[in-house]
């Protein structure tokens, strides 16, 4: 499922028009954005929780020469399902 097929679902589900379907699924993915980019947790009960974590440097190896290349720690978003997620 694709954004436009996610708003034309939210849509219908919702009983809304696909340009409010689309505002309210922007200005969740601007706030759960918002919120990871100051580190905080989101979570949504029943579906799952949005959480920052660090990856620590570490060393790699180039696949077309071999050298080995050092890859620099950075922030990465995780998710974990919630118990009525999972399948």
């Amino acid at each position: 499922m694709n954004k436009a097929e996610l708003i034309d679902a939210m849509a219908s589900g919702a009983g809304l028009s696909k340009a409010d379907a689309k505002k309210a699924l922007d200005a969740f993915i601007d706030s759960t954005s918002g919120a990871l980019k100051k580190g905080e947790r989101v979570a949504l009960v029943g579906f799952g929780s949005f959480s920052v974590s660090t990856r620590s440097a570490r060393k790699g190896r180039n696949p077309q020469t071999g050298k080995e290349i050092s890859i620099p720690a950075k922030k990465v978003v995780k998710f974990k399902a919630g118990a009525d997620l999972k399948v």
